[in-house]
């Protein structure tokens, strides 16, 4: 292991969440601990979020939202098959039920992506580098479609594919929650060659979901990059002409630091969600920025990173 080069990306989701979100986003930031974020548009303090990496230099890219809140398509506001009968979108749970019902509109799903790249380069004076789905909706079937037709469109090089190695053998998670991350497992394995076709790329490693919330320690995060990595160079072999020594491998660390909110402070449009509130936020702020972490990044050669230094 010690003769790989290691690019980590940490990025913090859900960026322009609310004002308390932000201020914890930006304290892992220059505490070395984030290397990147990503942006909800439709986040009730998305255009503090955009002043902020542009304060601090923090490498920002997309997190597009189609579960949480309200679409920032105007059009889409009042009538559409996004939307529940409170007028919000159908969220985490009711957006993959309404999908699986037929009832979803892709040309709706493109309109408010599209919207959200637009607003998202409006406020942040660029297009992002980077674009995921809140809540893994981009690699559910059909949307991974509209997803990638997107991002070829507006030449958006990277994305993330929530295959995390390991996951299977994580006996920590509830099983409804491990459902539901097996769930996005498949929908991920059956997305890469979508992703692929459009010629969409991602770190070779995801990690994110084993270390989530309270199951975030210093130990569960190295367990998990060195499993990851064990496992990836047992299944890419060192093509003959690289020396051991200039073999790279990025990974994306997934994380969601940050001050608990407050209500009725935050959110999407309709105030913060219970994992916003909990202690599990400021849990995982306080487990990022342990120098003990730090320093194993540097005894590992581990680099931190975001998608542009790719």
């Amino acid at each position: 292991l010690r003769m790989l080069q290691v690019k980590l990306i940490v990025t913090g989701d859900d960026f322009g969440y609310c004002p308390r979100r932000n201020q914890g986003i930006v304290d892992c930031f220059l505490a070395g601990a984030v290397s990147n974020v990503s942006l909800l548009v439709n986040g009730s303090a998305a255009a503090d979020a955009a002043k902020l990496a542009r304060r601090y230099n923090i490498p920002i890219g997309l997190h597009a939202n189609l579960s949480e809140g309200s679409p920032v398509c105007e059009v889409l506001r009042t009538n559409s098959s996004l939307l529940n009968q409170d007028g919000f979108f159908h969220g985490k749970m009711g957006f993959r039920t309404a999908l699986s019902k037929g009832l979803l509109n892709m040309s709706e799903v493109k309109q408010e992506l599209k919207a959200q790249v637009e607003l998202f380069h409006e406020l942040t004076g660029h297009l992002p580098p980077h674009m995921d789905g809140h809540q893994h909706i981009h690699v559910l079937p059909e949307v991974r479609h509209v997803f990638a037709e997107v991002l070829e469109e507006y030449g958006i090089k990277y994305t993330r594919v929530p295959i995390e190695p390991g996951l299977h053998n994580c006996d920590w998670i509830p099983p409804s929650l491990m459902d539901f991350y097996l769930g996005v497992e498949e929908d991920s394995f059956n997305t890469v060659d979508v992703f692929t076709k459009h010629g969409i790329r991602w770190p070779n490693i995801y990690i994110g979901l084993s270390t989530m919330g309270k199951n975030m320690s210093v130990s569960n995060i190295w367990s998990a990059i060195d499993a990851a990595i064990v496992e990836f160079t047992s299944k890419v072999p060192v093509p003959a002409h690289l020396t051991p020594q200039s073999r790279t491998v990025t990974i994306e660390l997934m994380v969601h630091p940050g001050y608990p909110s407050i209500p009725p402070v935050g959110g999407c449009g309709e105030g913060p969600d219970d994992f916003s509130q909990s202690w599990e936020r400021l849990h995982e702020l306080q487990t990022l920025i342990k120098p003990e972490l730090q320093s194993h990044y540097k005894t590992r050669n581990i680099q931190l990173c975001s998608f542009k230094d790719l």
